[in-house]
């Protein structure tokens, strides 16, 4: 048995208010997850070409506010 699909069945027989708790567990830990890979992203480099595009684009007048 695949474990996705254990975690799967338990979840379904979660109450409602265990289901809104798992949740909100779920949305932090994913959220803090993606926050670490932006930092790893960050800190190898992975973001400097996107960065700089950004800066020349804000240099050059081309940004605008919406």
């Amino acid at each position: 048995m695949d474990k996705i699909e254990k975690i799967g069945r338990e979840i379904r027989e979660f109450s409602p208010s265990e289901l809104a708790a798992f949740r909100k567990w779920f949305h932090d830990f994913d959220a803090e997850a993606w926050d670490r890979q932006i930092e790893e992203d960050v800190q190898a480099g992975k973001l400097d070409a996107l960065a700089k595009a950004a800066l020349k684009t804000l240099a050059g007048g081309e940004c605008r506010e919406i």
